[in-house]
């Protein structure tokens, strides 16, 4: 089965989303591993930091319907479908990877070119999968961080158990 990896991001009602969104991929998608949260400020427009982070599972659902899915609960925990893509947002999944599949179909571009541009996106991915090598370039995700432009205000990183005491 194909391992899907997810980036997972909200900076609305984000201690509640963000915990929320784990149960509902654990439910959809049965066992899921998580990296640390990142709490980054807002990249593109002003506004609230977000939480960051990337879930694993496995699944055998083919990549654009897990993508399907996960659209389903972004709606669920109140994403409008009009929003932009540097906006505030209660809940945003993006399939990142999935498997070793290179995939250009309308919206679903996996690997997503977030990867490489965004540490918010890398860092975790990087934390979760250091040795899993990215589809196109054949790089670890480990050497790809070491290698990025680190922005110059690094995110604070905290475990998920530390959402509730914030």
């Amino acid at each position: 089965m194909p391992i899907a990896y997810v980036s997972i991001g909200s900076n609305i009602d984000k201690e509640r989303n963000i915990p929320s969104s784990l149960e509902a991929l654990a439910k959809v998608f049965g066992d899921i591993a998580i990296s640390s949260v990142y709490e980054t400020e807002a990249v593109g427009f002003v506004g609230d930091s977000f939480y960051n982070l990337v879930a694993r599972f496995e699944s055998d659902l083919s990549a654009k319907e897990v993508a399907k899915r996960l659209r389903q609960i972004e709606l669920d925990h109140g994403r409008s479908r009009e929003s932009q893509k540097f906006s505030a947002r209660t809940l945003d999944l993006d399939l990142i990877l999935y498997g070793d599949q290179i995939i250009s179909d309308g919206r679903l571009q996996i690997p997503r070119d977030e990867i490489e541009r965004y540490a918010f996106v890398l860092e975790p991915l990087a934390e979760i999968a250091p040795n899993e090598k990215h589809p196109i370039t054949g790089k670890t995700y480990r050497e790809i961080w070491q290698q990025f432009d680190k922005p110059p205000i690094r995110p604070t990183k905290f475990e998920l158990s530390e959402i509730s005491a914030k």
